[in-house]
């Protein structure tokens, strides 16, 4: 850990530390309070891998995975109204989730790092938050993975119903997934902007 990339490291902490608690939060039908804290990690990783290089934004990545272990390990143990805050099956799918796709975030923007600026945090954000989406909600709630931990209950989950409430039917399950990944889409957009701004000051005061 060095001094210049301790405020990115703080900023995926308190990022990771305030999705796991937002989550737990309902916005409207299909999705939470998290879904729009949660994809400002990939902004984290790419300003870092911009500015301090691959390495570094690699550790900012083992750190939020560190703390978000943490937080899922402790939600485990508080007991909520339907049982455990956090299940086997969202830590396990939560924490395999972050790491692999923010890895690979990490992979693709140093791989694009010398093109146009704005093609690597977008396209490594795009791809990494999609499998993002795809591990987590699959890991944590289609009956495809219930050996992980049979356990938890989450047929709930499975039930059929039309797409976000319009579209063709499908599980639960999924219109949880592609409201999550929506959201991450228009973030990753948006995001350009503040990558940008934060990209080019840090630099020119490095």
């Amino acid at each position: 850990m060095t001094r210049n990339t301790l405020p990115g490291i703080i900023a995926m902490a308190a990022i990771v530390v305030a999705s796991n608690v937002l989550v737990q939060f309902l916005y409207g039908q299909w999705l939470t309070y998290g879904a729009f804290t949660y994809p400002l990690a990939f902004l984290v990783t790419d300003v870092m891998n911009r500015v301090y290089g691959t390495a570094a934004a690699r550790r900012v990545v083992l750190v939020g995975f560190g703390v978000g272990l943490v937080c899922s390990l402790i939600g485990t143990q508080i007991m909520g109204e339907f049982g455990p805050l956090v299940t086997v099956r969202i830590a396990i799918g939560s924490g395999l989730a972050f790491l692999v796709a923010q890895l690979l975030d990490v992979s693709i923007f140093a791989a694009l790092r010398g093109g146009t600026w704005w093609r690597a945090p977008l396209v490594s954000t795009l791809i990494g938050g999609t499998l993002d989406t795809a591990l987590f909600f699959s890991v944590a709630f289609s009956g495809a993975f219930s050996f992980i931990h049979p356990a938890t209950d989450v047929s709930w989950a499975s039930e059929m119903l039309p797409l976000l409430g319009s579209g063709p039917v499908a599980p639960l399950w999924v219109s949880l997934a592609v409201a999550d990944w929506s959201v991450k889409i228009a973030i990753a957009l948006l995001a350009l902007i503040p990558f940008r701004v934060l990209t080019a000051r840090m630099l020119r005061a490095s």
